[in-house]
């Protein structure tokens, strides 16, 4: 249910109520980094944790001046987010060298990876959940120790057709009417970098709606929100929850189990921005021409 205004408001119509009944009714996660200890603290003093989905789990990093991001047989592609201007990158992967500014995402091949960070910022690392050594290190990974039946299965989209690669995007990217956020895809992952809220959100422009199948990971990166989330009713009494409203500050991952209806509120004074994670790529999006800022890279994976 969005307002009119909403530019998902030309997505098509999906139901707040679910039509067949769920199983199991999954909780949300929510998981603040700074409340836990980090998984490693490297020998300049920055911190990385990690939080997970189903699909999908998240690096969030405090660079202290200097890091080094590595993987070594990563299986598929992933995701680098350097949502602040205050760091830098060297990037080697796939026999490339390449070298960025912050307020960027670049896309990562498989296989190895050595990135060297510099400066003081966030640095996010999204993987889907075939990254199972750092699975294992999340937060909540005991949240997952049986899989939720009601995401579904983890299938990768098809590949880009130039073969893989380290691709660059640059996050300085204007508002545009009718087009939603700034939305990224590869062949495993979605991310859509919403634009900063200053102060709080309309309290009558919310925006509840379900998703059927997908979890979303919605990292707070400023600010503070609410998440507002309520499970449909089936018939049996033991699968209903009561509703969530969620304070959530930053850096925080919130993940929104389907079929659970869900709207987030900014409610800090200043800066709130909040980035959403999918994986696989949501074919809705991908369906809206000029929504995916880089369609043109990767094929869309037919909507079955």
């Amino acid at each position: 249910m969005y307002s009119p205004t909403d530019p998902r408001a030309t997505l098509a119509a999906a139901p707040l109520a679910v039509t067949t009944t769920a199983a199991v009714s999954y909780p949300a996660d929510y998981v603040t980094f700074r409340d836990a200890p980090p998984a490693a603290v490297d020998a300049a003093g920055s911190k990385t944790w990690y939080a997970r989905g189903q699909n999908f789990v998240v690096g969030y990093a405090e660079c202290a001046g200097a890091m080094t991001v590595g993987r070594v047989s990563q299986p598929d592609e992933w995701m680098l987010l350097l949502p602040g201007t205050e760091t830098s990158a060297r990037i080697a992967a796939s026999d490339q060298v390449t070298n960025t500014a912050g307020y960027c995402l670049a896309v990562i091949p498989p296989g190895e990876a050595e990135i060297e960070v510099t400066g003081h910022g966030p640095v996010v690392q999204i993987f889907t959940s075939n990254a199972a050594d750092l699975c294992a290190l999340a937060i909540n990974a005991g949240s997952y120790d049986h899989e939720h039946r009601n995401v579904a299965p983890l299938q990768p989209w098809p590949a880009a057709p130039d073969g893989p690669r380290v691709r660059l995007y640059g996050l300085d990217v204007p508002r545009a009417d009718g087009r939603l956020g700034r939305i990224w895809r590869c062949s495993t992952l979605m991310v859509n970098m919403s634009f900063p809220i200053e102060g709080p959100r309309d309290d009558t422009q919310l925006s509840p709606h379900a998703h059927p199948d997908f979890e979303q990971g919605s990292l707070v990166v400023a600010g503070e929100y609410i998440h507002h989330i309520r499970w449909p009713w089936t018939p049996d009494r033991r699968t209903w929850r009561d509703d969530d409203h969620e304070l959530c500050g930053s850096p925080s991952l919130t993940v929104i189990p389907p079929p659970a209806i869900h709207t987030s509120q900014a409610i800090g004074a200043g800066t709130n921005h909040l980035i959403d994670v999918f994986a696989p790529p949501r074919h809705d999006f991908s369906e809206r021409p000029g929504w995916v800022l880089n369609a043109a890279d990767y094929p869309a994976s037919p909507a079955e």
